[in-house]
């Protein structure tokens, strides 16, 4: 039974790196494409979405692995 339970968990945790990873992605590109297609037109404001491209990125897996955490325990 414990052998099932960690295999189980163990797969919630594989697809949660996958799902990170992917989400994360497509945030933190979509925050980098928007602030350098501003700044490359002369928007001063582009820098204000590119900067925290990488950590707005991280937001979703972040989120996503609290809520592993919350249904584990």
């Amino acid at each position: 039974m414990a052998g099932r339970v960690y295999a189980s968990m163990r797969g919630e945790i594989i697809w949660l790196g996958v799902a990170a990873g992917v989400s994360g992605c497509l945030v933190g590109g979509l925050l980098l494409f928007v602030g350098m297609t501003l700044i490359t037109g002369g928007a001063n404001v582009g820098w204000l979405v590119l900067l925290p491209a990488a950590p707005a990125g991280a937001l979703p897996g972040w989120l996503m692995a609290r809520r592993l955490a919350r249904d584990v325990t």
